[in-house]
C-alpha cells in the first residue's frame, strides 16, 4: 500500500477533532469507491484483476504506468494470458 498525501482544511481538521471516533482513512476509501461507482468500476473486479496482474510479474508501478483505466488492466492481463 502506498500513502498519499491528502489536503485536510481546517474545518476538516476541527470535525475530526470533534469526532475522533471516525476513520479518517475509511472516509478517504469510501470517497474513492463514490467515484470507482461514477465510472463503472466494481472494486471486487478491480481488485481481482490487480492481483492477478501482479501474479504475472508486474510491479504496481509498472501497472501503473502501463495502464490508465479499469479496460486497460483487464487488456493488460487477457494478453498476457493469451
Amino acid at each position: 500500500m502506498i500513502s498519499r498525501s491528502v489536503t485536510v482544511e481546517d474545518i476538516d481538521e476541527l470535525f475530526l477533532r470533534w469526532n475522533d471516533h471516525l476513520n479518517a482513512s475509511a472516509l478517504y476509501r469510501q470517497a474513492l469507491r463514490d467515484e470507482m461507482q461514477l465510472r463503472d468500476v466494481e472494486p471486487h473486479k478491480l481488485r481481482a484483476q490487480l492481483t492477478e496482474a501482479r501474479e504475472l510479474g508486474y510491479s504496481l508501478d509498472e501497472i501503473a504506468t502501463m495502464t490508465s483505466r479499469y479496460a486497460d488492466l483487464q487488456a493488460l492481463v487477457y494478453d498476457h494470458t493469451e
